[in-house]
C-alpha cells in the first residue's frame, strides 16, 4: 500500500507543472479542497499543494517551450547520481539533474526507454509526501506503456522492482511492488499496456498516471467539468479495484481519482 514510510523506489513526490499555475492552484482548489502554499522568494512560483494540515503535492510553472500541463511522479533514491548512472545503462535518458533542491533533498528527471517521463528525489530536509492513501490524497500511479514487461524489466534494474501479475477486466495488470519486504505491503502502483485512445490521452506518449482517493468518485467527476475539466472516461467500478474515472485538467494534465474496495 502507498504510504509515506519510504523506501528506495516508492512514489515519494508528486509536483504539477502548469503553463498556468494561479488556474491550476484555483481548479484543484476547487476540485480536491487543496490550499496552495508558495515556497517563497527565489522558488520560482513553485509551492506546495496542501490538504488538512499535510502537503499531499507540488505545482510550479511548466518552462519548457511548448510544454503542456502534466503530473510527474517522483520515486525515491537514497543516491539521485547513482540513479541517473542506471537510468542511462538502462537505456533511459536524464532531463535535468542531478540537482540540490534548497536543502530539501536532490532530484533528477528522467525520460524511461519507452518515452514516459518520472523523476527521483532524494531525501533531505524533507522526506516526501506527508501523507498517502488517505482523503483527497495519491493513491496509487500507474504507469502504461507499449511493452509492459520491457518497462518493468527497465525499473526492476533501476530500482529492484518486483511485480505480480493479474487480471483486471480481461487484460494483464502488473501490480508493482517496492524491492525490499511483503509484497502486498509494499505495493504502491501498477503498469498496463497502452491502447489506441486509452483514457483519451494521446496513446503516442506513454505516461505515469496518479490516482487520488475520494470519497465519491461520481461527484469528483463533476466537479472537474464544472471546473473547467475533462472527464475522460465516466466514471465506473473496476471488479477488486473499486470505482473510478480518468479525468484532465483545465491545462491538459491528466489525472485519476479512484474509492477502492480492499483487496483480496
Amino acid at each position: 500500500m502507498l504510504g509515506t514510510d519510504f523506501r528506495t523506489g516508492s512514489p515519494n513526490w508528486l509536483d504539477l507543472a502548469s503553463p498556468d499555475t494561479a488556474a491550476a492552484a484555483a481548479f484543484y482548489g476547487k476540485v480536491f479542497g487543496w490550499e496552495f502554499v508558495p515556497a517563497g522568494p527565489g522558488s520560482g512560483g513553485y509551492g506546495l499543494f496542501r490538504f488538512g494540515g499535510n502537503t499531499v503535492a507540488a505545482l510550479g510553472p511548466a518552462t519548457d517551450r511548448g510544454a503542456r500541463s502534466a503530473w510527474t511522479v517522483h520515486f525515491q533514491s537514497p543516491d539521485v547520481q547513482a540513479t541517473a548512472a542506471a537510468v542511462r545503462a538502462g537505456g533511459g535518458s536524464v532531463r535535468t539533474g542531478p540537482v540540490d533542491v534548497t536543502g530539501e533533498g536532490r532530484l533528477a528527471r528522467f525520460t524511461d526507454p519507452q518515452g514516459a517521463p518520472f523523476a527521483c528525489r532524494q531525501p533531505g530536509r524533507t522526506g516526501g509526501l506527508e501523507t498517502a492513501t488517505t482523503e483527497n490524497a495519491l493513491e496509487w500511479v500507474e504507469l502504461h506503456a507499449p511493452d509492459p514487461v520491457a518497462a518493468i524489466g527497465f525499473y526492476a534494474w533501476v530500482f529492484g522492482w518486483r511485480y505480480v501479475e493479474e487480471e483486471i477486466t480481461g487484460t494483464a495488470y502488473r501490480v508493482l511492488s517496492v524491492g525490499e519486504g511483503d509484497l502486498e505491503a509494499g505495493s504502491f502502483g501498477g503498469v498496463a499496456p497502452q491502447r489506441e485512445g486509452m483514457g483519451g490521452a494521446s496513446s503516442a506518449v506513454p505516461c505515469w498516471v496518479p490516482y487520488f482517493r475520494v470519497t465519491d468518485v461520481d461527484a469528483t467527476a463533476s466537479a472537474v467539468e464544472g471546473n473547467g475539466g475533462v472527464v475522460l472516461t465516466p466514471a465506473a467500478d473496476v471488479p477488486g479495484v473499486g470505482r473510478t474515472a480518468w479525468v484532465r485538467d483545465p491545462c491538459g494534465a491528466v489525472f485519476a481519482v479512484l474509492t477502492s474496495v480492499p483487496r483480496t
